[in-house]
């Protein structure tokens, strides 16, 4: 008998009238054999699909699953990757103040980007391609929170709600348009999926990534939860409209992107980012709790202080996955599965091993996954990051401290 759909488990069902027993195929798409995934993980997700999807049942929910983007759905990061195409394109605007661009950039960090940017009018294009110094200043205070000189770039701000230097980077489009944006991401997107992978590009003077790859697996994972009826949707730290330009090639529809907002004034990019939880313009972003609070929010309509709340089961993703800190809070409020891509970072894989509700599951990387970690993670001494950036024990739920873990997948 002809296959009712492209893949699907035999069934046997008795032919109405005859009493016999014939195959069928069962219309419910299932997990790309061929997609290698780590150990018993694509039993796992099949599992989970096959119980809590809605493919062959009389019911209209539709179970919701979540993913971050960068580095869980492609290897390397779509929203870096922009940055550094406006960079090699001279596309950053000269602000008016170097202060302004951030409520949380530090006096060291505006005196060097003076320094090395010049003092040409407001709105000049800033000739990135070329001034090496003031793309290396950029970059390294964008990419890593520092000036070049190592200064911290950033203060005062909340480290549960707010990565300023992804902020900043968002904030930074200020003067251009939408549709530019959408123009740029587009450029960048192309650059980066047609490089050979490990291709490396020189900003400034600094070596960065210069490819992008979408993960098959992921491509198949996405399309298989929403056959079987799951509402996939997306949850970055970068900026909404660059993944937009992103998510169509994987099935989902850029309106089921949650990113960071800039806000525009009379269709141009203030430099200004939407908040969340009934907080101002700039003080949180899709970032750990900001992560929460714009699911609640956008999802679900919770608004105020209680979108940063942890919801009932029923206002909660099914599935969650992420690979970073960035994530721990929406992946784990998760209620049937937590999937977390390994790249050893220390809140997220220590939730992870000492899986306590026994729904977490890790895969490395699909592409060049990270090397075993020797040491074990840090979980019982500076496992938790506080609001302040202090580093605390990281506990459960119940106030358990979670044990140090090693790092066993990879």
């Amino acid at each position: 008998m002809a296959a009712l759909g492209a893949v699907g488990a035999l069934l046997s069902l008795t032919a109405c009238g005859s009493g016999s027993d014939v195959a069928v195929a069962s219309p419910c798409r299932t997990l790309d054999a061929s997609q290698a995934w780590y150990g018993t993980n694509k039993d796992t997700l099949s599992t989970f699909i096959a119980a809590t999807g809605t493919c062959g049942k009389n019911t209209d929910a539709k179970p919701l699953a979540l993913f971050d983007w960068d580095n869980t759905l492609v290897k390397n990061d779509a929203g870096e990757a922009t940055f550094y195409w406006l960079l090699a394109h001279d596309k950053i605007l000269q602000p008016v103040d170097w202060s302004a661009t951030s409520p949380y950039l530090t006096p060291a960090a505006s005196a060097a980007l003076h320094s090395a940017c010049g003092t040409a009018a407001p709105g000049t294009l800033l000739p990135t391609s070329t001034n090496t110094a003031c793309a290396d200043e950029i970059l390294a205070i964008g990419d890593n929170g520092k000036t070049k000189s190592g200064a911290s770039a950033f203060d005062g701000y909340d480290h549960r709600r707010l990565e300023p230097a992804y902020a900043w980077q968002v904030q930074l489009l200020a003067g251009h348009t939408p549709a530019e944006l959408t123009d740029y991401a587009g450029q960048a997107r192309t650059q980066n999926l047609t490089a050979p992978e490990g291709t490396e590009q020189v900003i400034g003077t600094t070596k960065v990534d210069g490819w992008v790859r979408y993960y098959p697996q992921q491509q198949d994972l996405v399309a298989t939860l929403q056959a079987n009826g799951f509402d996939v949707r997306i949850v970055t730290a970068s900026a909404e409209p660059v993944i937009k330009v992103w998510s169509p090639e994987l099935g989902v529809p850029a309106d089921n992107v949650i990113g960071i907002v800039p806000l525009t004034d009379h269709g141009t990019y203030t430099g200004h980012l939407a908040s969340c939880g009934g907080l101002a313009p700039d003080q949180v972003i899709t970032y750990m709790e900001g992560k929460r609070c714009a699911i609640n929010e956008r999802l679900f309509g919770i608004t105020g202080p209680a979108a940063f709340d942890q919801q009932p089961p029923d206002k909660r993703p099914a599935l969650a996955a992420g690979d970073s800190d960035t994530d721990i809070v929406f992946v784990a409020d998760a209620t049937a599965l937590h999937l977390v891509i390994n790249r050893n970072k220390t809140e997220l894989m220590c939730h992870a091993y000492a899986n306590p509700d026994g729904k977490w599951l890790i895969n490395p990387m699909f592409i060049n996954p990270k090397k075993h970690k020797d040491q074990p993670y840090p979980c019982a001494t500076t496992g938790f990051t506080t609001a302040s950036g202090d580093h605390q024990p990281l506990t459960q739920a119940n106030g358990t401290v979670i044990p140090d873990q090693q790092d066993s997948v990879y």
